[in-house]
C-alpha cells in the first residue's frame, strides 16, 4: 500500500444513501467493509464522522436555536453516526474503538491522543466523533486537527463527487474537475469542499489531502494502491 497510516473523513450526509435521512444500511455496510478490507491487509485507519443525516449546528438558528445549542447537537448526531458505523465494522471482522471529544464514558472513550495512537498500532480502526468538542468548528476542521494529530500519511475526504469542481457539478454542467491543486488555489479560487479553517490547518501542516468518491466501491483501496483517483491537494 502507497498509505500506512490514513485519516478517512465521512460525511454525515454520505449515510443516507437512497433514504431522505437517516442511515441507510446498504450504504453504511459498503463502507464498513470497504474499511474493513483495507484494516486488515495493514493500513491503520482513523475515521472521522460527520452528522448532517441527522442534523446540522449550522443550520440551527433557522430553527429558532442557538449556534451554540444547534452545534452541540451536531456533536451528538455524530455519535450516534459513531456507533451505528463501530458496529458494521466490526461486523466486518475488524476491531474498532469509538472516541469522542464529548464524554459519554458508557458509550465511548475520551479522546487521548497518545491512547488513539496506540490503537491505531495495535490495528484498531478509530472512529472520532464529537467534532473538536467546540461549536463553531466544523467535522472538517475537527479531520484536519486529528489527521494531524495523528501524523498520517493523508488526510481521504469521501464524498459522493470524484473530486474538486470548479463549481458545483450537480448543478453546473460546464464545472471542471482538477487532478491537482496547491492549498493556495483552494483558498484563493475559494474551491467549496472543506472549510477554510481546516484547508489552512493542512496547509499549515503539509498534510495532503485526496478527495474521492466514496461511493463508488473500491475507491478506497485503489487510492491506496496509489492509483490516479479524484483531485489531489498539496501533492506533487
Amino acid at each position: 500500500m502507497k498509505y500506512k497510516r490514513i485519516l478517512l473523513k465521512l460525511s454525515g450526509e454520505a449515510l443516507i444513501g437512497n433514504k431522505d435521512y437517516g442511515i441507510d444500511p446498504k450504504r453504511l455496510k459498503q463502507y464498513a467493509e470497504e474499511v474493513a478490507e483495507v484494516a486488515k491487509d495493514g493500513v491503520q485507519v482513523a475515521i472521522v464522522i460527520g452528522g448532517g443525516n441527522i442534523y446540522r449546528g449550522m443550520n440551527a438558528e433557522e430553527n429558532g436555536i442557538d449556534r451554540v445549542s444547534g452545534d452541540y447537537m451536531g456533536m451528538m448526531a455524530t455519535i450516534i453516526n459513531g456507533v451505528a458505523l463501530q458496529n458494521a465494522i466490526e461486523q466486518a471482522g475488524v476491531l474498532t474503538r469509538l472516541l469522542s471529544a464529548l464524554e459519554i464514558n458508557q458509550v465511548c472513550e475520551p479522546y487521548i491522543r497518545r491512547r488513539a495512537i496506540r490503537h491505531l498500532e495495535k490495528e484498531r480502526v478509530i472512529i472520532f466523533v464529537a467534532g473538536t468538542g467546540n461549536p463553531y468548528f466544523t467535522t472538517d476542521t475537527a479531520s484536519a486537527l486529528r489527521a494531524v494529530e495523528m501524523n498520517v500519511d493523508v488526510l481521504l475526504k469521501g464524498t459522493r463527487v470524484d473530486g474538486i469542481y470548479s463549481a458545483d457539478p450537480e448543478k453546473d454542467p460546464s464545472a471542471f474537475r482538477y487532478k491537482k491543486v496547491t492549498y493556495d488555489e483552494i483558498i484563493q479560487k475559494q474551491l467549496k469542499v472543506m472549510d477554510m479553517t481546516a484547508f489552512t490547518m493542512c496547509k499549515e501542516n503539509n498534510t495532503p489531502i485526496i478527495v474521492f468518491d466514496m461511493n463508488q466501491k473500491g475507491n478506497l483501496r485503489k487510492i491506496l494502491e496509489g492509483e490516479d483517483l479524484g483531485t489531489k491537494v498539496g501533492i506533487v
